[in-house]
């Protein structure tokens, strides 16, 4: 996906990526839910800035007895969690219901992430775009890599010793050492 238009609204199906992603998934089984959407939360944290995106997460609440709520990570990226007996398929429904609506003459987008085919064929049938969450994970992936080049050193260590990883001042101490001078 390129950098995104302002306007760009990413909704992520939060369990059907949990369970699509063989990480999520071993950490769910492992650790339990909880750290499942922690971890896919994380994850999606430097995607969404890099990517210029606005991302909602969204997961199903309708075995809670609880109100829907959103919970704010970001100024770019929110979980939110869906009313008693609503499930996250028809709240993402919903979104692409009222996008399809009011944004039919705005340069904004819409991409619903889930690898729920029906959900898939309804975003598509709304106007919104679609991404899977195998791709959404590749994106991840090359969002990450990218960020990690960008803040590895410049400089390269010469040769394979660790003194020459070292500064020029850490250098001169340890010559110093080396030859008695403290």
């Amino acid at each position: 996906m390129t950098a995104a238009t302002s306007g760009s609204l990413l909704l992520v199906d939060g369990y059907n990526i949990i369970g699509a992603w063989s990480s999520l998934k071993k950490t769910r089984d492992r650790d339990g839910l909880e750290a499942a959407r922690q971890e896919l939360v994380e994850a999606l944290i430097n995607y969404t800035s890099v990517e210029g995106l606005t991302t909602q997460v969204v997961f199903d609440s309708h075995y809670q007895t609880t109100p829907a709520y959103q919970e704010d990570y970001t100024p770019s990226l929110s979980v939110y969690f869906t009313a008693f007996a609503q499930t996250a398929d028809t709240y993402i429904e919903k979104i692409c219901a009222s996008f399809n609506r009011n944004n039919s003459a705005l340069n904004s987008r819409l991409i619903v992430a889930t690898s729920d085919r029906a959900q898939c064929l309804t975003a598509l049938g709304y106007g919104a775009e679609w991404l899977s969450a195998q791709r959404l994970a590749s994106e991840v992936e090359i969002v990450s890599v990218r960020i990690k080049r960008q803040h590895r050193p410049k400089k390269q260590p010469q040769g394979r010793f660790l003194f020459n990883s070292l500064d020029p001042q850490a250098q001169q101490r340890l010559s110093q050492w080396r030859r008695g001078i403290h």
